[in-house]
């Protein structure tokens, strides 16, 4: 079956892992990603775990891309460039601004050539204004937008130090902003032919995918009721049979915790002095965190109990490793974790698609997509630009080419490979 971007082609100017994701997506969508990497090779290459040249970080990112790899400082790469441009759909960087219009590769001039580009630019805080030159990654971001202060307001530590998290939300929320943005500036070409300009900023993002934003700037004062319905109050229990599970449903806020009293059968606890406010509920939690424990005990296995917690709109989700979900049946039957080659003979797991198509929602499994080696598309992508033997020979010749997949000798202007030499194709 036809994947929904079959026949999109995409420029991926782009490296670790915001505008990687990006691209990724797109080419899980079905559209052509075509990877430009500078001699030094994306960063995400030598990031651990690795076998070889291919990490499980890159794969992870940049499976089933094709692979260009090219100096850009060197006369006559530019213009390749340009030409892989004026033929995209979509040409993706995450650059500090300006970058990429040093190499005369920005919008202006891509767009002057190809009126129906979608570009989209990812930077830390956009593409104007009085932060746009600063670095940016996930941590610094997220410190920035308040995600940090929220996590120390509700979590703590008892030495007092601030944390991070574990996981790059600003990257990965950022790169799939950018594609809904790519997605929807194509639907917007098709209707009137017309390409544009898409500026993502991370912090914007961050802002964006925030849900308590509304509370946090209301100037209320909440007091202890929590103030939204999202995960920022979630107890952790321990279930019949050694099972530790959490639900969504907090112990203090008003609207869940008549959700436990139904569950409990036990209206009795709302008149309690204990637990009648937010207040007095929270100045109470290991109480009555104990209470709700001791009636989990009180079934034979999870499944009664969470029939019975269902019927008060209770969830609950057991805490699991990785490895635990990768390996039941949930992800077998979904396709969840899939292999890639790691060019040395073995297999990286990755993350599966997180969509199926089509009428019964069963998608074909694709065969397997291969992490590209650096440079490992060059005289393939050359020609099909319409570079022929000499061009491609004199790009070879002057270091523009770079493929260190094929040993040191292949760098950076080495000696012409024996293919080119002899006038032989890819």
């Amino acid at each position: 079956m036809a994947l929904p971007l079959d026949g999109i082609q995409v420029v991926d100017f782009s490296r670790v892992l915001a505008g990687p994701l990006c691209a990724q997506t797109l080419r899980d969508l079905g559209a052509d990603v075509i990877k430009v990497e500078p001699p030094a090779g994306d960063l995400s290459r030598r990031a651990f775990p690795r076998k070889g040249e291919i990490s499980g970080y890159y794969a992870q990112q940049n499976a089933g891309k094709r692979n260009l790899s090219i100096d850009l400082n060197v006369p006559g790469a530019q213009e390749v460039a340009l030409r892989l441009c004026d033929r995209a759909d979509v040409v993706v960087e995450n650059f500090r601004p300006g970058t990429l219009a040093a190499f005369g590769l920005g919008y202006d001039r891509v767009a002057a050539r190809n009126p129906a580009v979608v570009y989209v630019s990812i930077s830390g805080y956009g593409q104007h204004g009085a932060w746009r030159s600063r670095m940016a990654y996930a941590p610094t971001v997220q410190a920035e937008t308040g995600l940090t202060a929220i996590t120390e307001e509700q979590f703590g530590r008892p030495d007092g130090r601030l944390r991070t998290d574990s996981l790059s939300h600003a990257d990965v929320y950022s790169g799939l902003h950018a594609a809904i943005a790519v997605l929807a500036a194509l639907h917007h070409r098709d209707r009137t032919g017309e390409g544009q300009y898409v500026d993502v900023a991370m912090a914007a993002v961050m802002l964006a995918v925030n849900e308590r934003v509304h509370a946090d700037l209301s100037g209320e004062e909440l007091g202890a009721e929590t103030p939204i319905l999202g995960a920022t109050d979630c107890p952790f229990f321990t279930g019949p049979g050694g099972e530790r599970f959490v639900s969504p449903m907090s112990l203090v806020g008003s609207m869940s915790f008549s959700s436990y009293l139904a569950a409990m059968r036990r209206p009795d606890l709302a008149d309690d002095p204990r637990f009648r406010t937010p207040e007095a509920r929270r100045s109470h939690l290991t109480e009555l965190h104990a209470i709700v424990q001791q009636w989990i005990w009180t079934f034979d296995d999870m499944a009664s109990l969470n029939a019975q917690l269902s019927e008060a709109k209770i969830a609950t989700g057991r805490v699991r490793t990785l490895h635990e979900i990768a390996s039941g049946e949930w992800a077998a039957g979904w396709g969840a974790i899939r292999t890639v080659p790691d060019r040395d003979g073995g297999e990286i797991t990755i993350p599966g698609v997180p969509w199926h198509f089509g009428a019964d929602c069963q998608t074909p499994a694709p065969v397997p997509p291969q992490p590209a080696r650096q440079g490992e598309h060059n005289e393939e992508l050359l020609r099909e630009l319409g570079y022929d033997d000499a061009e491609i020979t004199a790009l070879w010749r002057g270091g523009a080419l770079v493929e260190p997949a094929h040993g040191p000798e292949h760098r950076l202007g080495g000696p012409v490979p024996e293919r080119l030499r002899t006038g032989g194709g890819s």
